[in-house]
């Protein structure tokens, strides 16, 4: 699958099932994979596949902050429009076009297009819906998004994904006009850990390389590679055989194939690649290649996906436990307290896919562009609850709408969580603490679908009674326990040349237990 095909709000029946009225929204964490984009590098050129595509309209309209006076202390927005330059046939330089000709619309590499923000901004009025509309968990208008946590990767078209989300919530006609732009965090990539980070990760960069390995040796002579050779040999480079590891790679064809996908007509590669069985095949590969190892590995799931479910389970505890999560790194006035009702993050395929896998809920497809993981806390109703209001009585003279808070977003490095539950194992919390987690559940939805955890669904006290896809927190916490990290990157250090299993992993460790 390439574009996500939403599915039509919920019901009033379906919503009354899926929020039960004896449970309350406590939090949400919403980890979103970014809109559609081109390739993420040329491949194909001789089936007659453009280079460049003119997809990404945003290229008329750039905007830089500049400062305007020697000492740095008057900022304003410079307007540009960008033009990308390439070789021409003796080296010269010229302008690149599209397939039409075009030289104002043309995107980069992997860049997000028109298309991705067009569905990523209906996502989050999608989540405006769902959260605002229909069940009056955010409100309708904000001043400032002090109860709000938001996070991208380092990648541009996660940030600016995750920036048409936040504007698909909130437009301009539901901020005030003093308006307190929102802070939203970043990390450098050598502590990037919204993704699996496989070049900071010494140890993880080895185990994904032996899955794939792996993988290259369980498929490249079968009958499935064979029938993708029928299709597609003839148009690799010099002819050579298609398969896991070859140049491009099985997986860079699959990508080249769902960014035309999901494009327009003058961007589409012959028909064969087009092909159901063989996309259901290249699918199935490439799942097996990159994810295999979530399922089967609990250093692979600690080392790529375990920092990011610890700071989840973190969160979720501490607004149990704590009576709220709070955040200095979001806050405009550190050490104001306000707890956070809702956390995003822009992030990729390889995120969503590793958490699913890592939990066992995974449905073995490739997570399509826009795909979203929303990982809900509920408490009991008749439960206390922490006073999360956000505080509005900051004010700022920004003007509102889109440009105020593009040119107004701050950056800042994460920093360690004062909380005194922080990666405190189960096993550690006294009896009290452990007594609120069991009052508290943890539902995921995966693009709108609630998901099952066989860990939390195989006990009936792991689990709401009737209901096996609301986990308690206390059951979700032990599973997720079992591949966090104490120190991520001194295990990444750790277990080096030890091939597909370290001398401390079992040799089939299942995710979701």
């Amino acid at each position: 699958m390439s574009s996500l095909n939403f599915r039509e709000p919920y019901s009033k029946e379906e919503l009354e099932r899926l929020y039960p009225k004896e449970l309350k929204l406590q939090l949400v964490q919403v980890f979103l994979r970014h809109g559609e984009r081109t390739p993420v590098s040329a491949r194909f050129q001789n089936t007659g596949l453009p280079t460049y595509w003119p997809y990404c309209a945003v290229a008329r309209r750039m905007a830089s902050m500049v400062a305007t006076s020697e000492d740095i202390s008057k900022w304003d927005t410079l307007q540009w429009r960008r033009r990308i330059e390439t070789f021409g046939h003796d080296d010269e330089a010229v302008a690149t076009t599209g397939p039409a000709g075009e030289v104002d619309k043309i995107c980069q590499f992997g860049e997000l297009t028109d298309k991705g923000r067009e569905t990523t901004f209906r996502l989050g009025q999608r989540l405006r819906h769902l959260y605002v509309d229909q069940l009056g968990f955010l409100p309708k208008i904000r001043s400032n998004a002090e109860d709000m946590y938001l996070r991208s990767s380092p990648i541009p078209r996660a940030l600016e994904s995750m920036q048409q989300v936040f504007l698909g919530m909130y437009p301009a006609s539901a901020r005030t006009a003093d308006f307190i732009p929102p802070t939203i965090v970043v990390r450098s990539p050598a502590d990037e850990t919204v993704f699996p980070n496989d070049a900071n990760c010494r140890r993880f960069r080895q185990l994904s390389r032996a899955f794939a390995n792996r993988a290259a040796e369980r498929w490249n002579n079968t009958e499935d590679m064979e029938y993708l050779n029928k299709l597609w040999s003839k148009w690799m480079p010099e002819n050579k055989r298609v398969a896991v590891d070859s140049h491009p790679r099985l997986s860079g064809i699959m990508d080249t194939i769902n960014a035309t996908l999901a494009h327009g007509p003058a961007t589409k590669l012959p028909s064969e690649f087009y092909d159901k069985k063989a996309r259901e095949i290249v699918e199935k590969i490439a799942v097996d290649e990159w994810y295999g190892g979530y399922k089967e590995n609990s250093e692979y799931r600690r080392l790529g996906i375990g920092p990011l479910l610890g700071d989840v389970v973190d969160r979720m505890v501490s607004a149990a436990v704590e009576n709220g999560w709070r955040s200095d790194v979001v806050s405009s006035k550190p050490g104001s307290g306000v707890p956070i009702k809702f956390a995003m993050s822009g992030c990729h395929d390889t995120t969503l896919a590793a958490i699913l896998a890592s939990l066992g809920a995974y449905n073995e497809k490739w997570p399509p562009f826009t795909s979203s993981v929303a990982i809900e806390l509920f408490s009991r109703a008749d439960e206390p609850q922490p006073s999360s209001a956000p505080s509005n009585t900051t004010s700022s003279t920004s003007t509102s709408g889109i440009l105020s808070f593009f040119k107004g977003s701050k950056a800042a490095p994460e920093k360690s969580s004062s909380s005194s539950t922080a990666r405190v194992p189960l096993s550690e919390l006294d009896e009290s603490a452990k007594q609120k987690l069991r009052q508290h559940y943890v539902r995921i939805r995966y693009n709108d679908e609630p998901v099952r955890i066989p860990g939390c669904a195989a006990k009936p006290e792991n689990h709401l009674p009737g209901d096996e896809s609301f986990c308690t927190l206390e059951a979700f916490k032990a599973i997720v326990d079992k591949f966090t990290p104490k120190q991520w990157k001194a295990e990444c250090l750790q277990n080096l040349d030890e091939g597909l299993f370290g001398k401390n992993d079992e040799h089939k460790s299942i995710a979701g237990y």
